[in-house]
């Protein structure tokens, strides 16, 4: 099958975007052939089963340019030549004026690689994040007079600064030819940033629920029994679990919880010395990064599903986390935050609880839902209800095939 089109990702594969994974394999079944070029080489020890389902062929570029000169310079050369090079060098030069950072230089050494390297029947390249592979994919399509687009999700769109994303977004042959992203707050930041607001297209990523196993059948939690609590999230400021944390010390002596996390991050050590200090090792368990059977497991064991999600002090934020959805795949009763796209699938106490993020507020929470367990059952009924009407895959793979068709047309 011909190749058409390059999909460029920062890391592959990563167990903390299996939602990138669950789009490329359902667009494999749609007929689209690929391969990916990705910024750098994995380094979670797991795999999702997902990753094991895709027959794209993955490439790696230089992750760093030292570490391979000759291919650097030797495509560098090869991308001299090519009809758009001296563009995406005057664009890169002014995008380094603007943004003096070591990670630019590489982001264009980079893109000489892929566009060097492209197969020559490729037409189209679809970045995954607005941020770093949408540059290189931007510099490379330049290079090579190809269209380009890109899915947005969270803290690329956050924190790259307006002038990069306007830029990105321009209505000209230089700018991204679409823009999928998969939240309506995202989308609503992004459409005010382009000349064209209609190149951005709302796409939730939703869920293959035949990747699931049918919800348990759960009775309410007894009043009084052991409350298990659960959260999946990577271990950075924007999941806020320093505040849940905060929160587990200030649960009344009644309540017999414990807390498991899953998920690996640069936060894991001092959040672990922030519950010690706080005398409540023995109730934590930390899991670090888990597969989707074991991510399963736990949720089909657990009696609340908590991810405080908060803005971060640099602007980073979640989109709509896909944990939610998948909680609520097995009926878990949820308890998270107003932040950003969350309540786009949450409406507070109807498919779950919107909390403030103060750890008073995380635990008066956590207290009432230990306290009214058929309450939260009854959310937790309504969330899987709306999953399963309005937040399947399948529409957003339809729509975004369309794009990519254009986009290699």
């Amino acid at each position: 099958m011909t190749h058409r089109l390059a999909v460029v990702v920062k890391g592959w594969p990563r167990l903390s975007e299996t939602f990138i994974a669950q789009e490329l394999v359902a667009l494999e079944a749609a007929g689209h052939a690929f391969d990916i070029w990705s910024l750098r080489r994995p380094t979670d020890t797991k795999t999702h089963p997902l990753h094991d389902r895709l027959r794209a062929r993955v490439r790696y570029l230089p992750e760093y340019l030292h570490e391979e000169p000759d291919r650097v310079w030797r495509a560098r050369a090869i991308a001299q030549r090519l009809p758009g090079y001296q563009r995406a060098y005057e664009i890169w030069r002014a995008d380094l004026a603007r943004d003096r950072d070591r990670n630019r230089i590489r982001r264009f050494g980079q893109a000489c690689v892929m566009a060097a390297e492209l197969p020559p029947e490729t037409r189209g390249l679809y970045a995954h994040f607005l941020h770093t592979p949408a540059s290189v994919a931007r510099y490379a399509a330049i290079m090579r007079d190809l269209t380009w687009g890109f899915s947005a999700h969270a803290k690329d769109i956050w924190t790259s600064p307006d002038w990069e994303i306007g830029e990105k977004l321009a209505a000209d042959d230089t700018g991204a030819a679409f823009g999928a992203t998969c939240t309506a707050y995202g989308a609503a930041r992004l459409r005010g940033l382009a000349d064209d607001p209609s190149r951005i297209d709302l796409i939730y990523h939703g869920l293959d629920l035949s990747r699931f196993p049918a919800p348990p059948d759960r009775a309410p939690r007894t009043i009084g029994a052991p409350l298990r609590l659960l959260s999946v999230g990577r271990l950075v400021e924007k999941k806020g679990f320093d505040r849940l944390i905060a929160a587990l010390a200030l649960l009344p002596a009644r309540i017999d919880w414990t807390w498991t996390h899953i998920g690996g991050g640069p936060l894991g050590e001092s959040l672990a010395r922030q519950a010690a200090e706080a005398g409540l090792t023995r109730r934590i368990h930390w899991r670090g990064a888990c597969d989707q059977p074991q991510v399963i497991e736990d949720m089909r064991a657990a009696d609340l599903f908590v991810l405080p999600s908060r803005i971060a002090a640099d602007g980073d934020r979640d989109g709509l986390p896909n944990v939610l959805m998948e909680a609520a795949s097995q009926r878990l009763p949820i308890l998270s935050t107003p932040v950003a796209a969350i309540p786009e699938f949450i409406a507070t106490t109807v498919h779950g609880t919107l909390s403030d993020d103060g750890p008073g507020d995380l635990a008066a929470a956590i207290t009432m839902l230990s306290d009214n367990p058929e309450q939260a059952q009854r959310m937790a009924d309504a969330a899987l209800k709306r999953l399963r009407s309005e937040f399947a895959m399948q529409p957003g793979i339809d729509r975004l095939s369309r794009r990519l068709d254009d986009l290699t047309s």
